[in-house]
């Protein structure tokens, strides 16, 4: 009986994904020795790159070992949105779920270790994710209000618990270090590392091999002093897409966004899935607020700095996939990490890299008989390798705004292929479609 109702959502669901043409998916599509020659050609790229700016920050161990701890907070919150989206349910409220997320880590981890911080994000998180359910699913407010609400309600709450909490004079969190703008310090996280390969990735990376010695630098960041948060954070990817795309649970969820009526008529319970999809959304969005938290020790203020905005744009860029989401996350991680640890040169290459693919994209477009399209995009990669040729770095302001210029540049290039679930935002009553 389980497996014929499977069968029919099944089947409403590919009909709901016609018009949003599947043919053009299936062309997309990319085999496994496609992906792997791309990944090459992208490393033969970085090398031949790092050759010619002399940055070496562009293969280096510690600039992608940075960038991996930067795309984790973003990637987790993009998945997130992904949970709640996939249900019908847009869920701008990502950066407040981060925020209470950020703070409850620090209220519960500098008294019990950084473990129970990262389980305090993830209460925190759902909270403010049952708060949209109920605010969307039950009383049907608009989602957009009731998320832009909720961030600005969790901004007001955790700055009025820190100064009540973290900054009272004689209080045990003030004179542990606190104060009304960051929590007292959280003991440092446990790492992982695999040790005979960590060490053998490094000896290669100093021997400055063209391409080898790039590769091993990259690949060492995934082995040597990794978080086991950042490890955490890749089992829920490759869970997230075995648990929605793999299982009649993801089914039923997934017909939720897409065919809400479809699916009641079938014998889903609606608003059970759609109450479970956002509280996974928060609690997977306060996971992400717990790392940044346990990453630098200690909640402060401000904390989330919009990655939770950013998470959203990476779901989006992602085509509301885990895989899209990681590669958008780990592009955003990198642009951090960029303007962070190598600040004006780095992002100075990294503009020969925008006029490359400025420049393919152009190509590919014209191909597609997009003239005017390919026109505007040869010469804005013209423009950026003559500024690049004339300059020998770029002003700090560029510097500090490049991974928000990244988010716009790439959802604007990304905006022709998405399709998003087809009811997300549209209000659902139970017994409506009788």
């Amino acid at each position: 009986m389980s497996t014929n109702i499977s069968a029919r959502i099944q089947g409403a669901l590919s009909s709901a994904n016609k018009p949003g043409g599947t043919k053009g998916d299936d062309r997309r599509k990319l085999s496994y020795p496609m992906v792997l020659l791309i990944i090459a050609g992208a490393l033969l790229f970085l090398s031949t790159l790092r050759v010619i700016t002399g940055v070496d920050n562009l293969t280096s161990f510690g600039q992608y070992s940075a960038a991996l701890g930067w795309a984790v907070p973003i990637g987790l919150a993009g998945l997130g949105g992904l949970w709640a989206e996939r249900a019908g349910v847009i869920n701008i409220g990502l950066e407040g779920m981060m925020m209470l997320g950020t703070f409850a880590a620090g209220w519960i981890g500098w008294q019990y270790g950084p473990w129970a911080a990262v389980g305090a994000g993830i209460i925190g998180g759902a909270l403010g994710g049952l708060l949209h359910a109920i605010a969307t699913v039950t009383f049907g407010v608009d989602h957009i209000v009731s998320g832009v609400a909720i961030n600005i309600l969790a901004l007001g709450v955790v700055q009025f618990l820190a100064k009540i909490w973290f900054g009272s004079p004689g209080s045990p969190a003030s004179e542990a270090g606190g104060n009304d703008k960051q929590s007292p310090p959280i003991d440092d996280m446990p790492t992982f590392t695999v040790p005979v390969l960590a060490d053998w990735l490094a000896d290669i990376q100093k021997q400055e091999w063209f391409l080898i010695s790039d590769t091993a630098g990259i690949l060492r960041a995934g082995v040597d002093n990794v978080s086991w948060v950042t490890l955490l954070a890749v089992v829920l990817f490759v869970g997230t897409f075995f648990m929605l795309w793999r299982s009649p649970f993801g089914l039923r969820l997934r017909s939720c966004g897409e065919n809400p009526l479809a699916a009641e008529s079938l014998g889903v319970n609606v608003y059970k899935y759609k109450y479970a999809a956002v509280v996974v959304s928060g609690a997977l969005a306060g996971l992400g607020g717990a790392f940044l938290a346990v990453y630098v020790h200690h909640y402060q203020e401000n904390q989330t700095g919009g990655r939770g905005y950013i998470g959203l744009a990476t779901m989006i860029f992602g085509n509301w996939r885990p895989g899209g989401v990681g590669v958008g996350a780990g592009l955003f991680g990198f642009m951090e990490a960029s303007q962070l640890r190598g600040g004006g040169p780095t992002i100075h290459a990294l503009l020969l890299v925008g006029a490359v693919l400025l420049a393919g994209y152009a190509v590919w477009k014209l191909r597609s008989g997009a003239r005017m399209t390919a026109t505007v995009a040869l010469a804005a990669a013209l423009l950026i390798a003559i500024w690049y040729a004339a300059s020998d770095t770029v002003p700090m302001e560029l510097v500090e705004a490049s991974p928000y210029v990244t988010t716009l540049l790439v959802l604007s290039l990304a905006a022709q292929r998405l399709r998003a679930p087809k009811a997300i935002g549209k209000a659902y009553r139970r017994g409506q479609g009788t």
